[in-house]
C-alpha cells in the first residue's frame, strides 16, 4: 500500500469515529481540500457537499413547474434510487440559493422518509463564480430547465422583462437562454411593456399575438 493510500485509510478511520454532525463537517472539509487541487476544479460537480436543508432556500423566479403526479414520482425515485443529482446553488454567505433542483430540495425537506435518511441535509454543488450575478443565475436556471422541463409563460415573460431592463439585448437573451430571436420578441410582446422595445421600432397599437402565445404554451408542455 502506498503512502497516500495509507494516509487516506488513517484519515477515514479518524472521521468514521466522529458523531454524525462532526463527521459530515469533516467530510465536507476534506472534499473541499481535494477539490482545490483537482484537475477538474472548474467543474461544479467535482465538489458535492452535504449541507443542512435549512441552509438552502428557493429562488423567486424559477418558471419550471412539476405536476403533483410527477412530484410523487420524483419522491419515489429519490426513495428508491437515492439522490443521483445534487442541487445546484449559489452561496450568498451562509444561505444557498437554489439555481437548479428546487423540486429535489423540496423532497429532501418535506418527505419524511427521505429527510430521515439524509439526516435533514441536501447534496449541493456551487455554481461557477462567473454565474453569480442575478441575471446570469436566472439564465443558468432557464438553461437547466429547458433541457428537460417545461415553463409557465407568465414567469418566463417576467424573466425576459427583468433581463431586458438590466440592459440585456435580444441577442444576449436569446443566446444565454437558448431561444430563437422571434421567441424572445414574442415573450416581450406578451408583457405589454413598451419600454422593452426601446431599441426597436415599436407601435403602441400592438396586441398580444394569441397564436404565438398558444404556440409557446404548446412548446412548453
Amino acid at each position: 500500500m502506498g503512502a497516500i493510500e495509507k494516509t487516506a485509510d488513517n484519515l477515514a478511520a479518524l472521521i468514521a469515529a466522529l458523531p454524525d454532525r462532526e463527521r459530515i463537517k469533516a467530510l465536507n472539509g476534506v472534499r473541499q481540500k481535494l477539490h482545490d487541487i483537482s484537475p477538474f476544479r472548474d467543474e461544479p460537480v467535482d465538489l458535492v457537499l452535504w449541507v443542512p436543508v435549512d441552509d438552502v432556500t428557493a429562488n423567486d423566479y424559477n418558471p419550471n413547474t412539476v405536476a403533483p403526479p410527477e412530484m410523487k414520482l420524483l419522491e419515489t425515485s429519490i426513495l428508491k434510487d437515492g439522490y443521483t443529482q445534487p442541487v445546484v446553488t449559489h452561496d450568498t454567505g451562509g444561505i444557498r440559493l437554489v439555481v437548479d433542483g428546487f423540486h429535489r430540495s423540496i423532497i429532501g425537506r418535506h418527505s419524511k422518509d427521505v429527510a430521515a435518511r439524509i439526516k435533514k441535509h441536501l447534496p449541493v454543488v456551487q455554481i461557477r463564480a462567473s454565474q453569480a450575478d442575478d441575471g446570469a443565475r436566472m439564465a443558468s436556471t432557464i438553461r437547466h430547465n429547458r433541457a428537460r422541463g417545461k415553463h409557465g409563460v407568465e414567469p418566463m415573460t417576467g424573466i425576459i422583462a427583468y433581463l431586458a431592463k438590466k440592459g440585456w439585448g435580444d441577442a444576449k437573451i436569446g443566446k444565454e437562454l437558448g431561444m430563437e430571436p422571434d421567441e424572445v420578441l414574442r415573450l416581450k410582446q406578451i408583457t405589454g411593456l413598451a419600454e422593452l422595445f426601446a431599441d426597436r421600432a415599436f407601435s403602441e397599437a400592438w396586441e398580444i399575438d394569441r397564436e404565438a402565445l398558444d404556440a409557446i404554451n404548446h412548446n412548453r408542455a
